[in-house]
């Protein structure tokens, strides 16, 4: 209801304020095989009424896995980040509070292993790089009968995304994605005090404006020219062949996307006893504009067979393309939402229900505009076909219905509690990333005409004795499409890519306190993650079966430090998270192996 594209949901995130907290902390950690991170952070209080905080980050990956092409990793990351924060509260009812944020990072390449052989295995270069600047600026006002708030954010967004898009150990062609954002929100939030009848109201206008600028050039190189354009001119057409100018060319693809919204939003909250009802509506208004440019300036010559099987010069040819257009979207969707509580006598928990609409806005396929340069190339070499711009470009909203039913329970003294939940999801429309069939370069965003989702959640906390907890959770999910017709292939009740269909999570918590020593606490934590089977494609055909990962760890505190020793995926399991198409062939990324680790936190108040 809040969130622009929050279909799954809002996310707040707290980090420690100094008016409540002053000292330093400090967190140190080392794990195999090689990966470092640290952090530190300084709270202060000004005044009695004013507080700001300096917190620094840095990690360092070597990396997992290695490009068998060069021997390095394909996975080491580094990254570095810093956090400035001011908290003033002039008086009781106003409070005044400021973040800046800055980092950056750099990401050597991607482990994406070559389905047929299993090997990490290419050529190009491969690397992203980002920086990025935000600020955020939150005003808020506590009154008599309503409090208000102000909520403006700033983001300055630069990365450079170069790969081998091809990911095998010849050269057929590269990507590199350079882009610059810019983006302006506001958010205000004006919420009633509870007056006499339990009836609690808030209402919010919601703002932003973001402007991208793109540069994606994908180079053909000498692999893929002779594979994917000279081959298939010269098979259609073998008594005049063709050779290129040179053996590697660029399609450029230039962008300028700038987008503005606005919504308005009111919620309602009504106390009846042991009852609480909830309505509210959501009404959102979005503008995207896509400016493009698409060039390619290169050359071919083409000779003649002669009756001796000898090759004579025939002619030059001279490919100047270079076409600009328009494009505009715009979205407007209500989102309404509705939820009845009932707490459940002797403060045991409660059951609910609730039934809200989901929206996520449309968009534009920027690296679909390789695809439609190359396929404008080859018309013009008298083969292929050419895509409609305006339709294989732009992809529509997705909207769904979402039905909950669950309770959270409380058993024998607080001893067990227990989280249990139903749900259903009708989707309309739906957002999938799809690879064209084909040789092609690049993905696609396409929408999904119906699909539906139900499962369960359940989760339960024991704590029979002190210095003990057992915790579990599983999730259950069924998601297929209900329609669904590429234009060459019926998925209708195919299982939806990505979509894991069972979560299990089991962990066993020990507490140990000595009485004597510099150690007042040990925790001994023995866990176990569990997901799968997770399908990757709309065909079904290829699937990630179910894996648990094994974890534990040891934890010594003392007054103002704690160490703790570490290990991930213990049982080495192998999995992988990621599914993708290249030119037709199919490459999936590897999850991390095992990882052993101390952690080090010192914590010292003032």
């Amino acid at each position: 209801l809040y969130g622009r594209n929050t279909i799954a949901g809002l996310i707040n995130v707290y980090t420690l304020s100094p008016l409540s907290y002053q000292g330093l902390r400090f967190m140190a950690e080392g794990s195999l095989p090689g990966a470092y991170r640290a952090g530190m952070g300084v709270y202060h209080k000004l005044a009695p009424r004013l507080g700001m905080s300096i917190n620094g980050y840095a990690s360092h990956t070597h990396g997992y896995f290695r490009n068998l092409h060069n021997g390095k990793h394909a996975d080491g990351t580094t990254d570095f980040s810093g956090r400035w924060r001011t908290v003033w509260r002039p008086t009781d009812r106003l409070s005044i509070e400021n973040v800046l944020s800055a980092g950056h990072s750099k990401q050597s390449g991607y482990p994406y292993a070559y389905v047929e052989t299993g090997d990490i295995n290419y050529n190009d270069t491969c690397f992203y790089r980002r920086t990025s600047v935000t600020d955020g600026l939150t005003v808020r006002w506590i009154g008599p009968h309503f409090s208000i708030a102000s909520i403006t954010g700033l983001q300055y967004l630069k990365d450079n995304m170069t790969l081998d898009q091809d990911f095998l150990p010849e050269s057929y062609f590269t990507l590199t994605q350079k882009q610059k954002e810019t983006a302006v929100t506001e958010d205000i939030v004006v919420k009633g005090n509870a007056l006499q009848g339990d009836y609690k109201w808030l209402a919010g206008f919601f703002g932003f404006y973001k402007e991208m600028d793109m540069n994606a050039p994908v180079t053909f190189k000498d692999t893929g020219i002779a594979t994917l354009i000279e081959n298939h001119r010269n098979n259609s057409n073998p008594y005049y062949p063709i050779s290129w100018d040179s053996r590697e060319f660029p399609l450029n693809s230039d962008f300028n996307i700038p987008t503005f919204g606005v919504a308005l939003y009111h919620e309602s909250k009504y106390d009846v006893g042991n009852w609480h009802f909830t309505a509210g509506v959501r009404f959102d208004f979005e503008q995207a504009r896509l400016k493009y440019r698409s060039h390619c300036d290169t050359g071919y010559d083409i000779y003649a067979v002669q009756p001796t099987g000898a090759y004579q010069h025939f002619q030059k040819a001279e490919i100047d393309i270079d076409e600009s257009g328009k494009l505009k979207r715009r979205y407007f969707t209500w989102m309404p939402k509705v939820s009845v509580l009932y707490d459940l006598p002797f403060e045991s928990g409660n059951v609910y229900a609730t039934v809200t609409k989901g929206y996520k806005s449309g968009g534009f396929n920027t690296q679909m505009f390789s695809e439609v340069l190359q396929q404008r190339l080859m018309r013009i070499m008298g083969i292929g076909t050419e895509y409609d711009v305006n339709s294989i470009v732009g992809y529509k909203p997705e909207y769904s219905w979402n039905y909950e039913i669950g309770s959270h329970l409380t058993f024998l003294q607080n001893k067990l509690t227990a989280d249990i939940s139903l749900f259903y999801i009708d989707c309309r429309d739906q957002q999938l990333t799809m690879f064209p069939a084909g040789s092609t370069t690049g993905r696609i965003m396409t929408n999904a005409g119906k699909t539906r989702s139900f499962g369960g959640e359940l989760t339960l906390s024991y704590t029979p004795a002190t210095f003990i907890t057992l915790n579990g959770s599983y999730g259950y999910t069924n998601a297929r499409f209900r329609e669904f017709f590429s234009g060459k292939t019926d998925y209708k009740g195919k299982v939806i890519p990505y979509a894991p269909q069972n979560t299990l999570f089991l962990q066993t918590l020990f507490y140990v306190s000595p009485r004597r020593g510099v150690v007042k606490h040990w925790i001994f934590d023995l866990n176990l993650k569990g997901t799968g089977k997770i399908y990757w494609n709309e065909e079904n055909a290829r699937w990630q079966k179910f894996y648990a990962q094994l974890g534990a760890s040891v934890t010594a505190e003392g007054k103002h430090w704690s160490i703790q020793l570490w290990g991930k995926n213990l049982t080495g399991t192998r999995y992988h998270t990621f599914y993708f198409m290249s030119m037709g062939n199919e490459f999936l990324q590897r999850g991390r192996p095992w990882q052993i680790g101390a952690t080090l936190r010192f914590d010292i108040k003032k």
